[in-house]
Protein backbone atom coordinates (compact mmCIF):
# COMPACT_ATOMS: atom_id res chain seq x y z
CA UNK A 1 0.00 0.00 0.00
CA UNK A 2 1.03 3.50 -1.08
CA UNK A 3 0.54 6.42 0.70
CA UNK A 4 0.73 9.70 0.24
CA UNK A 5 4.35 11.12 0.57
CA UNK A 6 3.23 14.41 2.02
CA UNK A 7 0.54 15.55 4.31
CA UNK A 8 -2.97 17.77 2.86
CA UNK A 9 -3.60 14.87 0.81
CA UNK A 10 -6.63 13.19 2.49
CA UNK A 11 -8.73 12.35 -0.76
CA UNK A 12 -6.06 9.96 -2.26
CA UNK A 13 -5.70 8.53 1.46
CA UNK A 14 -9.75 7.34 1.53
CA UNK A 15 -8.77 5.81 -1.82
CA UNK A 16 -6.08 4.11 -0.93
CA UNK A 17 -7.47 2.59 2.33
CA UNK A 18 -10.56 2.16 0.08
CA UNK A 19 -12.57 3.88 2.24
CA UNK A 20 -15.79 6.55 1.14
CA UNK A 21 -14.91 10.05 2.20
CA UNK A 22 -16.80 11.22 5.03
CA UNK A 23 -19.09 14.68 4.73
CA UNK A 24 -16.13 16.28 7.17
CA UNK A 25 -12.72 15.39 6.91
CA UNK A 26 -10.80 17.42 10.03
CA UNK A 27 -6.66 17.70 8.46
CA UNK A 28 -4.39 17.31 11.37
CA UNK A 29 -1.45 15.75 8.47
CA UNK A 30 -0.09 19.28 7.58
CA UNK A 31 1.47 22.09 9.73
CA UNK A 32 0.01 25.15 8.32
CA UNK A 33 -1.37 28.06 11.29
CA UNK A 34 -5.09 27.44 11.66
CA UNK A 35 -5.34 31.00 11.82
CA UNK A 36 -5.66 31.63 8.13
CA UNK A 37 -3.54 33.57 6.25
CA UNK A 38 -3.38 37.49 7.91
CA UNK A 39 -6.15 39.88 7.81
CA UNK A 40 -3.48 42.52 5.74
CA UNK A 41 -3.75 39.89 2.87
CA UNK A 42 -7.29 40.29 2.52
CA UNK A 43 -7.78 43.83 3.13
CA UNK A 44 -4.92 44.20 -0.24
CA UNK A 45 -6.97 41.47 -2.18
CA UNK A 46 -8.04 44.86 -5.04
CA UNK A 47 -4.19 45.73 -5.63
CA UNK A 48 -2.98 42.23 -5.28
CA UNK A 49 -5.20 41.62 -8.32
CA UNK A 50 -3.95 44.51 -10.09
CA UNK A 51 -0.88 42.38 -10.25
CA UNK A 52 -1.91 39.49 -12.16
CA UNK A 53 -1.39 41.49 -15.93
CA UNK A 54 2.28 42.12 -15.28
CA UNK A 55 5.06 39.97 -15.22
CA UNK A 56 7.15 39.44 -12.31
CA UNK A 57 10.32 40.23 -11.10
CA UNK A 58 12.72 37.85 -12.17
CA UNK A 59 14.49 38.00 -8.87
CA UNK A 60 11.21 38.04 -6.92
CA UNK A 61 11.17 41.35 -5.72
CA UNK A 62 9.86 43.11 -3.77
CA UNK A 63 9.58 40.07 -1.69
CA UNK A 64 13.89 39.64 -1.57
CA UNK A 65 14.40 43.01 -0.45
CA UNK A 66 12.26 42.57 2.07
CA UNK A 67 13.51 39.31 3.41
CA UNK A 68 16.57 40.85 3.13
CA UNK A 69 16.04 43.60 5.61
CA UNK A 70 14.03 41.53 8.03
CA UNK A 71 16.68 39.72 8.53
CA UNK A 72 19.48 42.37 8.33
CA UNK A 73 21.29 40.48 5.53
CA UNK A 74 22.41 42.08 2.18
CA UNK A 75 20.30 40.97 -1.02
CA UNK A 76 23.18 39.06 -2.52
CA UNK A 77 23.14 36.64 -0.03
CA UNK A 78 19.01 35.86 -0.17
CA UNK A 79 17.27 34.01 -3.04
CA UNK A 80 13.73 33.79 -3.55
CA UNK A 81 12.27 30.48 -4.49
CA UNK A 82 9.05 28.92 -5.52
CA UNK A 83 8.34 27.70 -1.91
CA UNK A 84 10.74 25.88 0.20
CA UNK A 85 10.65 22.51 -1.68
CA UNK A 86 12.02 24.23 -5.25
CA UNK A 87 14.86 25.45 -3.17
CA UNK A 88 15.80 22.24 -1.86
CA UNK A 89 15.10 20.70 -5.25
CA UNK A 90 17.84 23.45 -6.73
CA UNK A 91 20.43 22.70 -3.93
CA UNK A 92 20.28 18.65 -4.96
CA UNK A 93 21.69 19.33 -8.19
CA UNK A 94 24.46 21.78 -6.93
CA UNK A 95 25.15 18.09 -4.86
CA UNK A 96 24.80 16.12 -8.45
CA UNK A 97 26.62 12.53 -7.83
CA UNK A 98 27.98 13.38 -4.22
CA UNK A 99 28.23 12.45 -1.31
CA UNK A 100 25.44 13.90 1.34
CA UNK A 101 24.38 13.43 4.98
CA UNK A 102 21.28 13.25 6.20
CA UNK A 103 19.92 12.38 9.40
CA UNK A 104 16.59 10.04 9.99
CA UNK A 105 13.98 10.28 10.71
CA UNK A 106 13.82 14.01 8.16
CA UNK A 107 11.69 15.76 5.63
CA UNK A 108 11.35 12.78 2.73
CA UNK A 109 11.70 15.43 0.01
CA UNK A 110 15.70 15.87 0.65
CA UNK A 111 16.42 12.37 0.14
CA UNK A 112 13.76 12.37 -2.94
CA UNK A 113 15.06 15.57 -4.53
CA UNK A 114 19.27 14.17 -3.84
CA UNK A 115 18.62 10.64 -5.38
CA UNK A 116 16.71 12.07 -8.47
CA UNK A 117 19.80 14.14 -9.04
CA UNK A 118 22.05 10.87 -8.24
CA UNK A 119 23.81 12.05 -5.35
CA UNK A 120 24.94 9.22 -2.77
CA UNK A 121 22.81 9.62 0.46
CA UNK A 122 24.35 8.40 3.91
CA UNK A 123 22.13 7.90 6.08
CA UNK A 124 23.14 8.38 10.05
CA UNK A 125 19.63 7.90 12.59
CA UNK A 126 19.04 9.43 15.51
CA UNK A 127 18.01 6.77 18.28
CA UNK A 128 14.42 6.34 19.15
CA UNK A 129 16.20 5.05 23.02
CA UNK A 130 17.87 8.92 23.15
CA UNK A 131 14.12 10.32 21.77
CA UNK A 132 15.44 11.60 18.34
CA UNK A 133 18.21 14.10 19.69
CA UNK A 134 20.98 14.70 17.22
CA UNK A 135 23.62 12.03 17.18
CA UNK A 136 26.77 14.39 17.05
CA UNK A 137 29.49 11.68 17.43
CA UNK A 138 28.04 9.62 14.31
CA UNK A 139 27.15 12.59 11.97
CA UNK A 140 30.73 14.37 12.96
CA UNK A 141 31.71 10.40 11.88
CA UNK A 142 30.24 10.64 8.59
CA UNK A 143 31.10 14.37 7.42
CA UNK A 144 34.73 13.15 5.91
CA UNK A 145 34.19 13.14 1.99
CA UNK A 146 30.85 14.38 2.17
CA UNK A 147 29.43 17.55 0.04
CA UNK A 148 26.71 18.71 2.18
CA UNK A 149 25.10 17.28 5.60
CA UNK A 150 20.90 18.53 5.67
CA UNK A 151 19.84 19.23 8.93
CA UNK A 152 16.21 20.14 10.08
CA UNK A 153 15.88 22.43 12.94
CA UNK A 154 13.47 22.09 14.27
CA UNK A 155 13.00 18.67 12.80
CA UNK A 156 10.32 17.49 10.79
CA UNK A 157 8.62 15.26 11.85
CA UNK A 158 10.13 15.00 15.23
CA UNK A 159 9.59 19.20 16.31
CA UNK A 160 13.20 18.67 18.16
CA UNK A 161 15.12 22.06 18.09
CA UNK A 162 18.75 21.47 18.30
CA UNK A 163 20.52 23.35 20.63
CA UNK A 164 23.17 26.56 19.20
CA UNK A 165 25.99 24.22 20.63
CA UNK A 166 24.85 21.05 18.54
CA UNK A 167 24.23 23.14 15.94
CA UNK A 168 27.64 24.65 15.94
CA UNK A 169 29.47 21.22 17.14
CA UNK A 170 28.37 19.93 13.39
CA UNK A 171 29.16 22.78 11.46
CA UNK A 172 32.33 23.85 12.50
CA UNK A 173 33.19 19.70 12.01
CA UNK A 174 31.80 20.24 8.19
CA UNK A 175 34.06 23.15 8.28
CA UNK A 176 37.11 20.94 8.30
CA UNK A 177 35.81 18.19 6.67
CA UNK A 178 34.78 20.92 3.21
CA UNK A 179 31.16 20.32 4.08
CA UNK A 180 28.37 22.39 3.35
CA UNK A 181 25.79 22.62 5.67
CA UNK A 182 21.84 22.99 4.37
CA UNK A 183 19.89 24.35 7.75
CA UNK A 184 16.00 23.37 6.98
CA UNK A 185 14.45 26.35 9.00
CA UNK A 186 10.79 25.68 7.59
CA UNK A 187 9.17 25.74 11.33
CA UNK A 188 11.59 28.10 13.00
CA UNK A 189 9.14 30.92 13.41
CA UNK A 190 6.96 28.60 15.35
CA UNK A 191 9.87 28.86 17.86
CA UNK A 192 11.30 32.46 17.97
CA UNK A 193 13.34 34.01 15.20
CA UNK A 194 16.11 34.87 17.63
CA UNK A 195 16.83 30.97 17.42
CA UNK A 196 17.37 31.09 13.45
CA UNK A 197 21.17 30.51 12.33
CA UNK A 198 21.08 33.46 9.73
CA UNK A 199 22.63 35.57 12.42
CA UNK A 200 25.54 33.55 12.42
CA UNK A 201 26.16 32.86 8.59
CA UNK A 202 28.27 35.67 8.16
CA UNK A 203 30.80 33.70 10.73
CA UNK A 204 30.31 30.18 8.36
CA UNK A 205 29.76 30.73 4.73
CA UNK A 206 29.81 27.13 4.17
CA UNK A 207 25.70 27.34 6.01
CA UNK A 208 23.02 27.45 3.62
CA UNK A 209 19.58 28.14 5.36
CA UNK A 210 16.35 27.78 3.86
CA UNK A 211 13.24 29.05 4.90
CA UNK A 212 9.53 28.32 3.99
CA UNK A 213 6.71 31.07 4.44
CA UNK A 214 4.07 28.33 3.88
CA UNK A 215 3.34 27.56 7.78
CA UNK A 216 3.38 30.61 9.64
CA UNK A 217 1.79 32.46 7.36
CA UNK A 218 -1.16 29.53 6.10
CA UNK A 219 -0.23 30.68 2.17
CA UNK A 220 0.73 27.32 1.09
CA UNK A 221 -1.26 27.63 -2.66
CA UNK A 222 0.86 30.60 -3.43
CA UNK A 223 4.59 28.90 -3.37
CA UNK A 224 6.84 30.87 -1.80
CA UNK A 225 10.41 30.11 0.37
CA UNK A 226 13.63 31.84 0.33
CA UNK A 227 17.30 30.52 1.09
CA UNK A 228 20.42 32.58 2.85
CA UNK A 229 23.63 31.62 2.17
CA UNK A 230 27.07 33.05 1.21
CA UNK A 231 26.66 35.80 -1.99
CA UNK A 232 28.85 33.16 -4.02
CA UNK A 233 26.57 30.26 -3.48
CA UNK A 234 23.48 32.44 -4.04
CA UNK A 235 24.77 33.29 -7.27
CA UNK A 236 25.46 29.45 -8.49
CA UNK A 237 22.32 28.04 -7.03
CA UNK A 238 20.47 31.05 -9.12
CA UNK A 239 21.88 29.99 -12.42
CA UNK A 240 19.96 26.96 -12.06
CA UNK A 241 16.57 28.59 -11.50
CA UNK A 242 13.93 29.38 -14.65
CA UNK A 243 13.46 32.95 -15.14
CA UNK A 244 10.27 34.33 -13.36
CA UNK A 245 10.35 31.21 -10.44
CA UNK A 246 8.22 33.13 -8.02
CA UNK A 247 5.09 34.80 -9.34
CA UNK A 248 4.30 37.81 -8.81
CA UNK A 249 1.13 37.19 -6.27
CA UNK A 250 3.56 35.67 -3.73
CA UNK A 251 5.92 38.48 -4.28
CA UNK A 252 3.47 40.99 -2.89
CA UNK A 253 1.93 38.86 -0.35
CA UNK A 254 5.29 37.82 1.15
CA UNK A 255 6.21 41.65 1.78
CA UNK A 256 2.50 41.68 3.81
CA UNK A 257 3.61 38.95 5.81
CA UNK A 258 6.71 39.63 6.78
CA UNK A 259 5.20 43.03 8.16
CA UNK A 260 2.64 40.84 10.88
CA UNK A 261 4.82 40.95 13.79
CA UNK A 262 2.01 40.24 16.65
CA UNK A 263 0.39 37.83 14.24
CA UNK A 264 3.72 35.57 14.24
CA UNK A 265 3.63 36.10 18.17
CA UNK A 266 -0.22 34.97 18.45
CA UNK A 267 0.91 32.05 16.70
CA UNK A 268 3.55 30.91 18.70
CA UNK A 269 1.60 31.16 21.35
CA UNK A 270 -1.03 29.21 19.81
CA UNK A 271 0.58 26.61 18.87
CA UNK A 272 2.78 26.30 22.31
CA UNK A 273 -0.61 26.23 24.00
CA UNK A 274 -1.87 23.77 21.88
CA UNK A 275 0.74 21.61 22.11
CA UNK A 276 1.03 21.24 25.79
CA UNK A 277 -2.94 20.72 26.40
CA UNK A 278 -2.16 17.36 23.83
CA UNK A 279 1.35 16.06 25.55
CA UNK A 280 -0.72 16.28 28.50
CA UNK A 281 -3.55 13.93 27.23
CA UNK A 282 -1.34 11.67 25.15
CA UNK A 283 1.14 11.24 28.26
CA UNK A 284 -2.11 10.62 30.43
CA UNK A 285 -3.40 7.53 27.93
CA UNK A 286 0.31 6.48 28.39
CA UNK A 287 1.54 7.20 24.74
CA UNK A 288 5.59 8.44 24.17
CA UNK A 289 5.59 11.75 22.98
CA UNK A 290 8.70 13.65 21.63
CA UNK A 291 9.31 17.12 22.86
CA UNK A 292 8.67 19.53 20.36
CA UNK A 293 9.17 23.02 19.74
CA UNK A 294 7.29 23.27 16.49
CA UNK A 295 3.34 23.62 15.80
CA UNK A 296 2.79 19.94 15.90
CA UNK A 297 3.82 16.44 17.83
CA UNK A 298 5.56 12.91 17.20
CA UNK A 299 4.00 10.26 19.30
CA UNK A 300 3.53 6.74 19.98
CA UNK A 301 0.88 4.76 21.04
CA UNK A 302 1.33 1.40 22.88
CA UNK A 303 -0.71 -0.55 20.54
CA UNK A 304 -0.89 -0.45 16.37
CA UNK A 305 -0.33 3.26 15.33
CA UNK A 306 -1.53 1.52 12.19
CA UNK A 307 -5.06 0.31 13.61
CA UNK A 308 -5.35 4.50 15.05
CA UNK A 309 -4.56 5.74 11.81
CA UNK A 310 -6.87 3.79 9.81
CA UNK A 311 -9.64 4.57 13.03
CA UNK A 312 -9.05 7.95 12.99
CA UNK A 313 -9.54 7.96 9.44
CA UNK A 314 -12.86 6.43 9.64
CA UNK A 315 -14.11 8.79 11.95
CA UNK A 316 -12.66 11.72 9.71
CA UNK A 317 -9.75 12.63 11.23
CA UNK A 318 -6.62 12.72 9.14
CA UNK A 319 -3.03 12.53 11.43
CA UNK A 320 0.18 12.16 9.77
CA UNK A 321 1.63 8.66 8.59
CA UNK A 322 5.28 8.11 9.03
CA UNK A 323 5.75 4.92 6.56
CA UNK A 324 8.38 6.97 4.71
CA UNK A 325 9.89 8.30 7.30
CA UNK A 326 13.01 6.13 7.82
CA UNK A 327 13.62 5.18 11.58
CA UNK A 328 9.42 5.98 12.61
CA UNK A 329 8.32 3.10 9.70
CA UNK A 330 4.81 3.97 10.42
CA UNK A 331 5.03 2.96 14.20
CA UNK A 332 4.92 6.55 14.96
CA UNK A 333 1.97 9.24 14.25
CA UNK A 334 2.27 13.14 13.71
CA UNK A 335 -0.49 15.88 14.96
CA UNK A 336 -0.68 19.21 13.47
CA UNK A 337 -2.14 21.63 16.53
CA UNK A 338 -5.29 23.10 14.52
CA UNK A 339 -8.04 25.08 15.93
CA UNK A 340 -9.00 24.40 20.01
CA UNK A 341 -12.62 22.84 18.41
CA UNK A 342 -10.57 20.37 16.21
CA UNK A 343 -8.24 19.89 18.76
CA UNK A 344 -10.92 18.64 21.51
CA UNK A 345 -12.49 16.90 18.92
CA UNK A 346 -9.55 14.91 17.95
CA UNK A 347 -9.28 13.95 21.65
CA UNK A 348 -12.55 12.45 21.72
CA UNK A 349 -12.05 10.69 18.91
CA UNK A 350 -9.09 9.30 20.55
CA UNK A 351 -9.72 8.88 23.70
CA UNK A 352 -11.94 5.42 23.06
CA UNK A 353 -9.73 3.70 20.91
CA UNK A 354 -6.97 4.28 23.95
CA UNK A 355 -8.39 3.15 26.66
CA UNK A 356 -9.24 0.02 25.13
CA UNK A 357 -5.45 -0.10 25.37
Amino acid sequence: MQLPEHGANSSRLYEVFGLSVPDEVLDFSENCNPAGPPALIVEAWPYLITKLMNYPDPDGQPFKAAAAQFHGVSERQLLVGNGAAELLSLLAGRYRGKRVVLIDPAFSEYRATLEANGAEVVSVKASEAEDFKLPIAEIEKALPGAAAIYLCTPNNPTGILPSVDELLAVIITAKSSGTEVVLDEAFIDFVDENYSFIQHLEAYPHVIVVRSMTKMYAIPGIRLGYMVAHPEIIADVKRQAPHWNVNGLAAEIGVLCLQEASYREQAIQYAEAERLKMVRFLRAHDCKVIDSAANYLLFKPQRDARELYRNLLEQGMVLRHTENFLGLEGKWLRVGMKSETMMERLREAMTKWLKAQ
